[in-house]
């Protein structure tokens, strides 16, 4: 298989694949769940296979399958919604930064150190516990946390390409602001932008997961994975593997966009030799 004439590696093949499936049980749930996700079918953590239980049954004998596709559904939207506010306020601001220069660059600058001096973790907790857990804060937070990185990335790149000849020719024909960063800055900082994308969406699904596991992200009645380990974790004390589940659904899906991410990230490398 290949993309823009650039032939996809086999760990690529598997990244898109691992994605495939997992975007694709977020967006049929309502429909392949075989169960209410908070309906009580069963004994409290059957094992897989028992009962017809695929995945066995959780802490409250819900169905472990419809919650996974549920958690998917759940996660996985909350971290792709806050990755994209991330990037629209990131780079934005920071290709701003880059063109504008001066006090504005530097006052921007200063704001992005001033957070990202700050634990992320610990940051969050504080915003959390202030304002509550619900999903539309939940993803205020972690698109404002995130977006400091798309800035500092956003800002160096920008910086890099406002010096170059087609920037300065387009404002000496008068182009304006708006139409230099979106003409000539953003299509020539898309590449670097797109593997950060994906980076920044493994950030955001790992620290939901992390709060959650915390007990202050996603809330009941809300399925999603990092609270469903939580949730299960006594029944490793029994040998039960109900916790084990929904981490082996966050490592899986963190380890096939970072599989893309880096095919992307080689594939950008040897487009920037060839040019040379």
């Amino acid at each position: 298989m290949r993309v823009s004439g650039h032939r996809l590696s086999i760990a690529a093949l598997v990244g898109l694949a691992i994605i495939f499936v997992n975007v694709a049980a977020a967006v049929l749930a309502p429909w392949i769940a075989p169960y209410s996700p908070t309906s009580t079918v069963g004994s409290v953590w059957l094992p897989p296979g028992e009962e017809g239980f695929l995945l066995g049954t959780d802490q409250n004998g819900r169905d472990m399958l419809t919650r996974m596709l549920y958690g998917a559904r759940t996660s996985i939207g909350i971290a792709l919604t806050a990755t994209i506010l991330s990037f629209l306020l990131g780079s934005v601001l920071g290709f701003l930064a880059a063109t504008v220069g001066g006090w504005l660059d530097q006052l921007l600058s200063r704001i992005v150190d001033t957070l990202m001096a700050i634990p992320v973790l610990i940051l969050a907790l504080l915003v959390l516990t202030a304002l509550g857990s619900s999903i539309p804060v939940l993803i205020g937070v972690i698109a404002v946390l995130d977006s400091t990185r798309v800035f500092r990335l956003s800002r160096a790149v920008g910086m890099d390409i406002a010096v170059m000849e087609y920037v300065e020719a387009a404002r000496l024909r008068g182009e304006g602001l708006w139409w230099i960063i979106r003409r000539e800055i953003l299509p020539n900082a898309l590449p670097p932008l797109i593997a950060e994308f994906g980076l920044r969406f493994c950030f955001a699904f790992l620290l939901i997961s992390s709060l959650s596991f915390l007990g202050l992200g996603v809330q009941p009645p809300f399925a999603d994975w990092g609270g469903m380990v939580r949730d299960n974790a006594q029944a490793l004390e029994f040998g039960l593997s109900a916790p084990l589940i929904p981490a082996a659904g966050i490592a899986v899906l963190t380890i096939g966009v970072n599989l893309v991410v880096d095919w992307m990230l080689g594939l950008q490398g040897r487009t920037m030799e060839d040019s040379r």
